[in-house]
């Protein structure tokens, strides 16, 4: 008997990961390729990093983007904030807005 639902995707939390930051940067189109987009544990938070160590002329201008950043971040429930780093360093961070339930 074949299972519902059947896929070649193996529906992992790693791959629903991938899946849902793959679909943030076809959204944010400006941010280039070798910006590294991955998620963080703070404290009890996640946070969404974007790394620009390998674009760092990219930086200026996605901190200019930072709300139609937050406000995708939000639509896909990607983190609670996003920081904005050069290989460790942190160099800019935006907690999205609460939005409230209707």
């Amino acid at each position: 008997m074949s299972q519902p639902y059947s896929s070649s995707k193996d529906f992992t939390s790693e791959n629903l990961e991938k899946e849902v930051i793959s679909r943030f940067r076809s959204l944010v189109k400006f941010l280039p390729k070798n910006c590294r987009i991955f998620r963080e544990k703070w404290d009890t938070s996640t946070v969404l990093c974007l790394d620009f160590d390998d674009c760092p002329s990219y930086l200026p201008i996605s901190k200019v983007k930072a709300p139609l950043l937050s406000e995708v971040a939000q639509q896909l429930g990607l983190s609670q904030a996003i920081t904005f780093k050069m290989g460790h360093r942190s160099m800019g961070w935006v907690t999205l807005p609460v939005k409230e339930s209707q």
